[in-house]
């Protein structure tokens, strides 16, 4: 880990510099967007339009790379980016904030594209996994320090605003000054969706469903937080707390992954992830309890995302890998553009707690669907699966792509062989 950190420390400052900015700027929207007066279904449409950026930034950003450089691309993007978060206070405008999210998902698409692939080019096969580690610790740990950033100002103001702008502007000056050679840039052509599910159905539903989760607590939790009247200092802390759980138990539910049939070990969490829900639906007037339901659903439903990964990977072939990487981070975007509205649809009808309902549902529902599939065909042996690696549910295909060969190579290395299907 000492290596790797010595290796990329200034992309990966660069990294949570990025991370606070884009933390922050979700989190305050969701305050501001109430302040000015929008609906609970303004605002999912505004947030909504991130994950429109995000999957179209995935697709063109590699092709940009290609035509003129890592570098510029990294500049231009991030140039956009710090504009974007000054010009939200300027335009207090439904419209204009959700052009400005799909400008800024866009942006960040592809900004994290050329990060992840000097990343992925500075580590090798031996250090790979832990880079993928200290990539998503770096990631959380930006989020989870963006909150804190929010009690340094008034959401009603600028400031707030100008923040994440300048810690935006400042992530390129250790990058763009550092000596990290930039890599060659080759993508996958991405597997088609349908020989994806038939090689997994569970891991293609499961990261679908997933995608759809992961975008209502990014994109509405502050909204709900809002919505139910919390101070600008609890929605921090409520917001924090996915996060916080999610790399604290990351690490102990991978472990027990590559030791069990992965399909129960999905369904467990998945169960216990719909429990934390329900207790924020029931209960969650009282704020302790409101932290402990977003701890369980943060820290559940997080790790589903690399579970779900591993288990698609036990039954690919290992040639196939690289290519369902980006199928699986298409499959996963096409939902959390619809997350967001759906959510802010169901908090419309049903109130602000009407958001843990929606978290609910989907986690029943592949609590369900996992179960169904456990009896329609027998689990890999533990011996011959692929090993758990840690991954951002906002990776994009070069992350994904990095995560399979960790995967392939940890699997070779305990195994001797390749998994057989």
């Amino acid at each position: 880990m000492i290596q790797v950190l010595a290796n990329s420390w200034a992309l990966l400052l660069g990294i949570l510099f990025l991370m606070v900015g884009n933390g922050m700027q979700s989190t305050l929207l969701g305050i501001r967007g109430g302040l000015e007066g929008f609906s609970t279904f303004e605002m999912s449409v505004v947030m909504s339009g991130y994950f429109v950026g995000f999957l179209g930034g995935s697709k063109l950003a590699p092709e940009m790379i290609r035509r003129v450089g890592h570098v510029r691309v990294f500049a231009a993007l991030g140039s956009l980016v710090s504009a974007v978060l000054i010009l939200y206070p300027a335009f207090a405008d439904p419209v204009a904030w959700t052009v400005g999210r799909i400008l800024f998902g866009f942006s960040f698409s592809g900004v994290y594209v050329t990060a992840e692939s000097w990343l992925n080019n500075a580590a090798t096969n031996e250090n790979r996994g832990k880079s993928l580690s200290l990539y998503l610790i770096v990631q959380m740990t930006g989020i989870v320090a963006a909150q804190g950033l929010m009690l340094a100002g008034d959401p009603s103001g600028f400031i707030l605003f100008i923040i994440p702008s300048v810690l935006v502007s400042v992530s390129f000056t250790p990058i763009l000054l550092s000596v990290m050679p930039t890599p060659s840039f080759e993508t996958t052509k991405p597997m088609r969706m349908r020989t994806l599910f038939r090689r997994s159905p569970l891991g293609c539903v499961g990261i679908f469903l997933l995608g759809a989760i992961f975008a209502a607590q990014f994109g509405m939790a502050s909204v709900y937080g809002t919505e139910a009247g919390l101070s600008v200092g609890q929605i921090a802390v409520f917001v924090a707390t996915f996060y916080i759980a999610a790399v604290l138990l990351q690490y102990p539910i991978g472990w027990i992954s590559d030791r069990m049939d992965r399909r129960r070990l999905i369904t467990i969490v998945a169960f216990i992830g719909m429990c934390g829900a329900l207790l924020g639906f029931i209960a969650g007037q009282n704020y302790i309890i409101l932290l402990i339901s977003a701890f369980v659903i943060g820290g559940m439903s997080n790790p589903l995302y690399a579970l779900l990964i591993a288990h698609a990977n036990d039954f690919l072939e290992p040639e196939e890998m690289a290519s369902a990487a980006g199928t699986m981070v298409f499959t996963n975007g096409l939902a959390a553009i619809a997350g967001p509205l759906i959510t802010g649809w169901i908090m419309g009808e049903m109130g602000a707690h009407g958001f843990f309902v929606y978290l609910a549902v989907l986690l029943l529902a592949i609590t369900v669907y996992a179960g169904y599939r456990m009896t329609q065909r027998p689990a890999a042996s533990v011996e011959e699966t692929v090993s758990y690696a840690p991954i951002s549910a906002s990776a994009t295909p070069v992350a994904m792509e990095a995560a399979q060969e960790v995967f392939l190579d940890a699997s070779t290395e305990e195994t001797g062989n390749t998994p057989e299907q």
